[in-house]
This record gives structure tokens, sequence and C-alpha cells, in this order.
């Protein structure tokens, strides 16, 4: 009996997240997280079992309507596991649905997959490209409004603070980020990790401002750890430091625990210069 596995990488949180103007579409440069994802076992069968181990990922009928749309069979037993909390702003959402469908052999356009997403779930991260932190997303849309230039890397330590947050499609109260926007492609075509660190914390700022939410104390921590900056999911509960490679100090784990945090989680992003 074949077997088809398909692991999705998940994020953590965005590096930016806001409105392109007070009118504008909402758009994030998402913080890809490869040590999260989602896996999907799909074996045959005559008709769609879906099993998510509790986790509540997907809906058997979003499984059917999103598979259909894109042409897919909506048969088969298919077990889904998320390394991350849903509502916890790493993809865990996204990754389930994007996994889905390669393991029921999806292999064609990633934009036509980001679509089907948005169809289904009203939003979508753009975790089905490759290298999706050179993108300037529209999350509600589907949609690249932009390539940008890639990152450097970063060494990442967070956690989750509070209570799951999922993401509502018709949640437009953000921020404006369209100076940063500006800022962070100049910044990561020099490869300034320092800038583009702050301008991460910014974007945190101004949403947990204009939002709320639960704020770890950054400032502390940062002071602690020589962390760069700080990022957060702008609408779930990942919080995170961000440091140039190599320079996550023993202890800071002990430290995002005492501020409140839980299922800490240490990971590489970005390109290598």
């Amino acid at each position: 009996m074949a077997v088809t596995v398909a692991r999705v990488a998940g994020h953590f949180g965005e590096f930016l997240q806001g409105r392109l103007g007070a009118e504008g579409p909402v758009a994030l440069v998402t913080l890809p997280c490869p040590a999260l994802a989602v896996t999907a076992r799909r074996s045959p069968g005559p008709h769609l079992h879906l099993h998510g181990g509790g986790q509540r990922l997907l809906s058997p009928a979003h499984a059917r309507a999103f598979l259909t749309g894109l042409g897919l069979p909506a048969r088969g037993r298919v077990s889904l596991r998320a390394d991350m909390p849903v509502g916890g702003g790493a993809g865990a959402s996204t990754a389930a649905l994007v996994a889905l469908a390669r393991a029921g052999g999806f292999a064609g356009d990633p934009a036509r997959l980001a679509r089907a997403t948005v169809a289904t779930e009203g939003a979508s991260d753009p975790l089905m490209f490759d290298a999706p932190a050179r993108l300037l997303w529209a999350s509600r849309e589907g949609r690249i409004l932009a390539r940008l230039p890639a990152p450097p890397a970063f060494d990442v330590i967070g956690g989750f603070a509070g209570a799951p947050q999922r993401t509502r499609a018709d949640d437009r109260r953000f921020p404006d980020i369209a100076d940063l926007v500006a800022l962070w492609a100049e910044a990561a075509e020099r490869g300034d990790r320092a800038a583009l660190a702050r301008l991460a914390s910014t974007s945190a700022d101004r949403s947990l401002t204009l939002r709320g939410g639960i704020i770890p104390p950054f400032g502390a921590l940062v002071q602690a750890t020589g962390a760069l900056g700080h990022a957060i999911a702008h609408t779930g509960s990942a919080r995170a430091l961000l440091f140039a490679p190599g320079t996550i100090p023993p202890g800071t784990a002990d430290l995002l625990r005492e501020a409140g945090l839980r299922r800490i989680v240490r990971f590489r992003t970005g390109e290598v210069r």
C-alpha cells in the first residue's frame, strides 16, 4: 500500500505585518521557521478520512472543498500532525492545507495553491513558495505584492505567550507599515542585520500598541541577552528574540520561560552571508 508523505515548514510570526497605507492591503514579510512543520501522511482509500490527533487543524468539509478546488481526488486516509500549536501564529492552518495538497499529488503552481488556501481559510501565509521571506505578501488576497532581497541569517529563539489567537480573515485592524517596508528592502539589500531587527521590533511594537496582546519584557530581555531585536506573530501568540548567528547566550531559554513563554523553540532562518 503506497503511502505519500509531505512535510511543510511553518513560520514564527512575521518580521513585518500591517497595512500598506491607511486603506491599503494587509501585507507581511514572514519569518520562516524550519523547526516547526505540519506533516501529512496519506494512504489509499475510497473515501476521505482525516485524522488530526485532536489538534483540529482542518475540518473534513474544508479538506474536501480544498482538494476538489485543486482538481485532486478527495479520498484516502490522511493523518496530519503539527509541531506548532493551532492559533500560535506559526502557520499551522496554511501548512496543513499545503501538506494535504502535496500528499495528494499536487505539484503545480504555488500561486494556485495560495489562491485555493485563501478560498478555504480566508487568508494564507506564503509557505507554499520557496524562500517565502523574499516576498511582500498580501495574506488576505493570497498574492505577491513585491519581491524583496533575501534577509541575512538570524538565530531565533522564542515561545508562545497566552491563549491561541486564530487569524480572522476579516481582521484588517493593523498599523500602517509602508515606511517600514521601504526601509526593509534597503536594509536587506545591504545585509544589515541590525537594521532589519530594529524594523521587526518596530512592526511588533506598533501592532501590540494598536491591537493589544501579551507583551513580554522585550527591553529587559534584549538587554540581558544581547539580542538585536524581537519579532511577534501579529495575529498569534508567538514571541521571539532575533540574534546574529551563533550569539544566543546560554540561559536564554530559561529567561524566556521566566517571562511567561512556553514551548520554547530555537532555529536559524535566512541566508548566511
